[in-house]
């Protein structure tokens, strides 16, 4: 049997981790060897100042949020008050996420109004204590991998049908009157609420919102000191100040004495409904719970930085159960874990659970010591701040998302289900509405026959279940004997029945002398054995990998399966492979369709035309229509990629993009000459006058990588050199040299560590320098003028397969002096809760 052999191998293993000191690079290093663990860090002893610091980011997000949920539920104030301290100490102690806060949150304001006016407040935090109850008790069944299941389009539908319901609500108080119990009713008012304006309300609304619209939008570096304090409380402090100073008369917040709060009693009503209440808090708050945690995880993941446990989630649903127990108990709302106060939490860099109780504590002392300061806020403001929370709960990324997808459907019963009917049974809706197009996908399968030059072509879009396997034989069968056959399996799931019949119907058609391609199969077919022994008899792990095989005869060929090459790439949601990536080489000989050439790829030594007979026999038919429509209405790119020639850096692989998707310009050092006459090039900045003003790209993306050959070259020149071409095209890269000898410039840096060595620091650093030298050029300074295009940079780790991304800010920022951190990019996609 032959053997296979790499011809990529990776430079640098991920165990391996050097540290080099940013500001003294002759720094002793420390070495670990590249199979034992990573050193155990420190144990703390007390709390972390990057904890306290967190602490109090949280806490100044969750007092506003914590009382305008209150308010927005007609639950008592100091009730929103109690569930976020309750939030923080009991399931920041005991929950299975460290760094997630949990407290009141606007996915439970629509569930838990209706509870208050049906049932009033003392009966519902029984319910709350009795769906803490049943929280523990499913965390201690161990099911909390299962809410996972839930379609991703019924989690967004849900949270929109929530905002849609909290801003239709809010309006009344924004506008100075009060809210009906529901969508409908509150619809229905709003024309006679609108002739009947309370103008200090809307005035200090207005003020709320244009705060919480203006203060993330401050531009430069008062823009980064002013982000650092929340939006919420600024608008709220901002509605407060003006209100007191202005002397407005309007409804404000009225915290009574705690020695009169409510607390709960023995639930009144029918036993029906009571489960039923207990059932929608505890469906609810546990689904955002859990797929909060899940994003925390990745948000960790992404900022790097000192080692923090994964979720447990089990254990999270346990102490999401043991905080509503409490919560309700001491008379406050339900509790969950919230996605905005977990991702400002991680984002301040709280490395333990103490950041989370003493967001805690902090709640506390404010609840206590706070009243008249509290007592100060207009009530209009608090409820601007929940409204505008419940309009940003319906996120257009989302509905992209399911839009692409193709789970529209889903999204909207839900949305609607929720609006109109309920929490329970709009989820309970838009399941069913998931579960049926599921089945409708997995049934329908699409089966054609056509004859092309002596060739027939059996083409199956869909998935191939035992439910279409009378018409594929119908269509095998139209065959004659001994043809030529290629039979396009188009899908990504082919059960057994269907296995066996194709497989059947192939060995009788072979073996009366006729002949069978398999092309676009990712479902297991087995690839026959190759009968002559010169022939490659491996099967490469992805259909481009780039690597040989040892013939017995000496020679190389390139890596492919005869009978059964694979498409690359799987970016549609309908399982197609994506027209951007590259196709699988296969050995023999293509045979194309219309007009295509046929190419004889039977040498070893046709590299080329192997290549060439894979594309045309396995891709050209699944990107043809694409491209046909490319011809007809030209190249629309969105975005300039400008990056290195080097061979290993594949833009559509790593970018996910198709034909028409990018505009790329490659170059030794992905360098960006300075314009003029003497040191510009003409290329490089037709090709960005070009993108920018004839095509109109909306950014352009520096991209770096690791192993850069051109920037250990220019590690190595010498001062003046410049005799060869490839000399003096170096010295476009000299200000990045230069930029990183400068003792006064920070050094661009990857997230959570420091560069590996100097080659990498130029690499990232030239990253930074090209984005500088991009806003010479007249046409992109003038495009970000008028704020029509982004600049961003990207730096590709070539041996992890890592991509990191210099933030917009930064980017924009190039030539300010502020640190230049490359963040890591997740691999997966977050699925947040909301405020």
């Amino acid at each position: 049997m032959s053997a296979c052999v790499h011809t990529r191998c990776q430079a640098l293993g991920l165990a391996r981790a050097i540290r080099l000191h940013t500001a003294n690079p002759s720094r002793t290093k420390r070495n670990h060897p590249p199979h034992s663990p990573p050193p155990t860090p420190p144990r703390r002893r007390g709390i972390a100042g990057a904890d306290v610091s967190a602490a109090i980011a949280v806490f100044l997000i969750a007092l506003p949020l914590s009382l305008g949920i209150a308010l927005a539920t007609g639950a008592p104030l100091q009730a929103g008050l109690v569930a976020a301290a309750v939030g923080g100490l009991v399931a920041g102690r005991l929950g299975g996420c460290p760094l997630q806060v949990s407290g009141p949150a606007a996915g439970l304001t629509v569930v838990t109004a209706d509870l208050i006016h049906q049932y009033g407040w003392r009966t519902t935090c029984a319910i709350t204590v009795l769906a803490g109850l049943a929280q523990l008790g499913l965390g201690w069944l161990r099911v909390a991998r299962s809410a996972l299941a839930v379609s991703p389009a019924v989690v967004h539908g849900m949270l929109a049908g929530i905002g849609v319901t909290i801003a239709v609500a809010q309006l009344h108080i924004v506008l100075g009157g009060t809210p009906q119990s529901s969508v409908i009713d509150n619809a229905l008012a709003l024309p006679a609420q609108l002739a009947n304006l309370h103008p200090a309300a809307v005035s200090m609304s207005a003020l709320t919102l244009a705060v919480l619209m203006v203060w993330p939008r401050i531009p430069g570096r008062a823009g980064r000191v002013a982000r650092k304090i929340p939006a919420a409380l600024v608008a709220v402090a901002a509605a407060t100040a003006v209100a007191s100073v202005t002397g407005l008369r309007l409804a404000r917040v009225d915290l009574p004495s705690w020695s009169n709060h409510a607390l709960p009693q023995l639930p009144e009503g029918p036993v029906l409904g009571i489960a039923t209440a207990v059932l929608t808090i505890t469906l609810v708050a546990g689904v955002e719970s859990l797929l909060s945690a899940v994003a925390v995880d990745k948000l960790t993941t992404a900022r790097g930085g000192p080692p923090v446990p994964r979720s447990d989630l089990d254990r999270e649903l346990r102490g999401q159960g043991a905080a509503n127990i409490v919560s309700g108990a001491l008379g406050g709302l339900p509790v969950t874990g919230v996605a905005v106060r977990s991702a400002a939490n991680v984002h301040s860099g709280a490395v333990s659970r103490n950041s989370t109780m003493l967001h805690g504590v902090l709640v506390v002392v404010a609840a206590l010591l706070m009243v008249p300061i509290l007592d100060l806020i207009p009530l209009a403001s608090l409820a601007a701040l929940v409204m505008a929370v419940g309009i940003q709960m319906v996120s257009l990324h989302h509905i992209r998302t399911v839009t692409r997808h193709r789970e529209v459907p889903v999204y909207a019963v839900t949305t609607l289900g929720v609006v109109f009917l309920g929490v329970l049974e709009g989820v309970a809706l838009g399941v069913a509405v998931a579960v049926a197009v599921a089945l409708h996908r997995l049934a329908r399968t699409r089966i054609t026959h056509e004859e092309m030059e002596g060739v027939h072509h059996v083409h199956v879009r869909g998935q191939l279940t035992f439910l279409a396997v009378p018409r594929l034989s119908r269509a095998l069968h139209r065959v004659p004997q001994g043809a030529h056959a290629v039979v396009e399996l188009d899908g990504s799931f082919m059960d057994h029945a269907a296995y066996e019949s194709l497989q059947d119907w192939r060995a009788a058609h072979t073996g009366q002398g006729g002949a069978v391609e398999l092309t676009g199969c990712r479902t297991g077919l087995r690839t026959p054995e190759p009968t002559a022994s010169t022939e490659c008899r491996c099967r490469p792990w992805t259909p481009w990998r780039n690597h040989q095989c040892d013939m017995p005869s000496g020679g190389r060929a390139s890596v492919g399966t005869t009978g059964q090459p694979e498409p690359g790439g799987t970016g549609h949601p309908d399982g197609a492979p994506d027209p951007g990536a590259d196709n699988g080489t296969g050995t023999g000989t293509g045979t194309g369709t219309g007009t295509e050439a046929k190419v004889d790829a039977t040498s070893g030594s046709h590299e080329l035309a192997r290549g060439i007979s894979a594309f045309q026999r396995n891709t050209a038919p699944l990107v043809r229509s694409e491209l046909a429509r490319l011809a007809r209405e030209g190249q629309e790119p969105s975005q300039l990629f400008l990056t290195c020639a080097d061979s290993r850096l594949v833009t559509s692989m790593i970018t996910s993009s198709g034909p028409g998707d990018l505009f790329v310009v490659r170059n030794v050092g992905n360098l960006v000459p300075l314009p003029g006459e003497e040191s510009g090039d003409d290329s490089v900045a037709a090709a960005i006058e070009y993108a920018v003003d004839v095509l109109k790209v909306r950014s352009i993306t520096v991209c770096g990588h690791s192993g850069c050959g051109a920037m250990q070259a220019l590690l190595s020149s010498e001062p003046g050199g410049g005799r060869t071409p490839l000399a003096r095209w170096l010295r476009h890269g000299l200000p990045s040299l230069r930029r990183m000898a400068d003792g006064d410039r920070p050094w661009a840096r990857l997230a959570g560590r420091a560069a590996a060595d100097t080659v990498e620091q130029l690499c990232l650093t030239n990253v930074v320098q090209q984005l500088e030298h991009l806003r010479s050029h007249d046409s992109v300074a003038r495009a970000l003028e008028e704020g029509a295009l982004e600049l961003h940079g990207m730096y590709f780790h070539v041996g992890e397969a890592q991509a990191y991304l210099l933030g917009g800010a930064d980017a924009d920022a190039a030539g300010d002096e502020v640190d230049k951190v490359f963040k890591h990019v997740s691999g997966a996609e977050e699925v947040p809760s909301p405020a």
